[in-house]
């Protein structure tokens, strides 16, 4: 049995986004909502397989390309989950209104991304980061063995999710 492995890793610094998010917090005393506020979200991608006909595991290239149009549709918008139990979206063409028990927030749309997790958080981004990933990569990740996405919320946080696309339906 061959025990060698082979992974590709683009960690760029133009993979990065500036958006703005919140997120609740159960805590001991009941779930709080935190106030707006924004990051400068760094992304990473690596992935890991066999190397094929041209010897290496996954064109740099498309893999940081493939990954900076995922980062260019989160970059200086607004990052709303659909998915929350608590937090009720409308959205219409001109904006997007916001609701969290008494609070109420409108976006402008076209600075929204309506993002179908629970959660903006680090970890949920990063997860949704890779599902798109897959979308766009198609057919070529089909001999991928693993694929790790990370998003650093703040310098030194990174959230890392990772997946192996080939037990992926």
């Amino acid at each position: 049995m061959n025990e060698e492995r082979y992974r590709v890793r683009v960690d760029k610094d133009h993979l990065v986004f500036s958006a703005g998010h919140f997120i609740t917090i159960e805590t001991p005393d009941g779930e709080i909502c935190e106030r707006l506020h924004g990051h400068n979200w760094r992304t990473a991608v690596e992935v890991a397989g066999p190397l094929d006909a041209n010897r290496y595991v996954f064109d740099f290239i498309a893999l940081r390309d493939a990954l900076q149009q995922i980062v260019d549709r989160l970059d200086h918008r607004m990052l709303l989950p659909t998915r929350h139990p608590r937090i009720k979206l409308e959205s219409n063409d001109r904006e997007v209104e916001v609701r969290y028990e008494e609070r109420r927030w409108v976006f402008p749309v076209e600075e929204c991304v309506l993002l179908p997790i629970e959660q903006t958080t680090a970890e949920l981004l990063a997860q949704w980061i890779g599902a798109e990933l897959l979308k766009l990569l198609g057919e070529a990740a089909s001999g991928l063995t693993k694929l790790q996405v990370e998003v650093e919320e703040n310098f030194g946080q990174w959230a890392i999710w990772e997946t192996d696309p080939s037990h992926r339906a």
